[in-house]
């Protein structure tokens, strides 16, 4: 426990059972995660090997029902996302793409025959899944897609192109959303082996470094008419799917928020001017108290939207307002503490800028700043901005 965890302690807002599963991705975050992530962030490299570690473990799609998933709470889930990105947001990332983007478009539209071969195996981890729906060309704006599908006979063939797609080069399959000749919105579950389908890793990010993203070119990709999503239609299937993906991440960004504040705390107490730890000092004081408040104010956010969502009451317009607070106020919270580290801080001894790092990718990601204002926006006033 740290001085974080007894001043806000979130076990009282939980059930036993939730509390069980956010010590369990604790244990697994610190023992697994934390040891390896420095080097595999500056190495460019997603720890795979741990992939399967976490399907034993019963983390991914886990508040999911059936297939062999573990039907937990959607608190749950959210404090499992929170204690791994106390350790990176990438790992966090790996998560969501998994467990809410492509095993939840399946666990959502998928015929009964394509739950049962793929949703197990992806549970265990011995599957990986990505969900391909943003394209260069189009960023926030999937109703410009390029990604075209046609039938020919027996077959649907798709063409099109693909970008920041998580885990695609590794991915075992594809969860594809391209354009009928109708002009409607289709889901495809393609397996990677598939002729047509190629994935290459975008190499030189500066953020999000131990994760893995990609760009996925389809060329005259074929496939069964049963690939088809029998319950994916228009555009809002796949902005349900980023839903439970949003989520995830107003839990997340709360704990690399967490992790720089105990790093943080740490430093001051430890680090003496003037005769005495910087931590006595005032101004010292003030940065962390506020750094605090909103760390509270967005983890009972999330609470909320957890409650909500395990009610079958959740909107989406709720959603845009825990992903633009929280992923916000984690960023200011990152830039403080980084300061409050001094000069030390901007190495790789502290986890502070990487977080920081981090979290530019996570505020740009399933919707921008902007994208999520202007849903609120719309929800206030009525009218649409976009």
């Amino acid at each position: 426990m740290t001085a974080i965890d007894d001043l806000f302690d979130v076990a009282t807002l939980v059930t036993p059972e939730e509390r069980e599963w956010q010590l369990k991705a604790r244990e697994f975050a610190q023992t697994k995660i934390k040891p390896i992530i420095e080097r595999d962030f500056e190495n460019r490299r997603l720890p795979v090997e741990l992939v399967s570690e976490v399907g034993a473990a019963g983390f991914f799609g886990m508040y999911m029902d059936g297939y062999g998933l573990a039907g937990a709470s959607s608190v749950a889930y959210g404090l499992v996302a929170m204690e791994f990105e106390a350790v990176d947001s990438g790992f966090r990332t790996m998560l969501s793409v998994q467990g809410s983007l492509a095993m939840g478009a399946i666990h959502k539209f998928g015929s009964e025959e394509q739950k049962e071969t793929w949703l197990p195996a992806m549970g265990r981890g011995e599957k990986i899944g990505c969900f391909g729906l943003t394209e260069p060309q189009g960023g926030s704006d999937p109703a410009t897609m390029i990604t075209k599908c046609r039938r020919e006979g027996d077959e649907w063939v798709i063409n099109g192109k693909k970008r920041w797609i998580g885990l695609g080069t590794i991915a075992d399959v594809a969860v594809i959303w391209a354009e009928d000749e109708d002009g409607v919105v289709r889901g495809f579950v393609v397996p990677t082996t598939t002729p047509g389908y190629k994935a290459e890793a975008i190499e030189n990010k500066l953020s999000m470094r131990a994760s893995l993203q990609t760009e996925i070119t389809l060329t005259d990709v074929r496939l069964p008419l049963d690939a088809m999503m029998p319950k994916a239609e228009g555009l809002k299937a796949p902005f349900k799917c980023l839903s439970e993906a949003r989520y995830g991440i107003a839990w997340g960004v709360m704990g690399a928020a967490r992790n720089c504040m105990e790093v943080a705390l740490e430093r001051v107490n430890g680090r003496e001017t003037f005769g005495t730890p910087i931590g006595a000092k005032q101004l010292v004081q003030g940065k962390l108290a506020d750094c605090f408040v909103e760390y509270e104010k967005g983890l009972l956010l999330a609470h909320y939207l957890g409650t909500l969502k395990d009610a079958g009451k959740l909107h989406h317009n709720q959603i845009s307002v825990g992903k633009l607070n929280n992923v916000r106020e984690a960023i200011k919270i990152a830039s403080t503490c980084r300061a409050l580290l001094g000069g030390d801080g901007i190495t790789s001894d502290y986890p502070v800028m990487r977080h920081m790092a981090n979290l530019e990718s996570v505020r740009t990601y399933e919707g921008t700043d902007e994208m999520h204002a202007l849903i609120i926006g719309r929800a206030l006033t009525g009218h649409s901005a976009f």
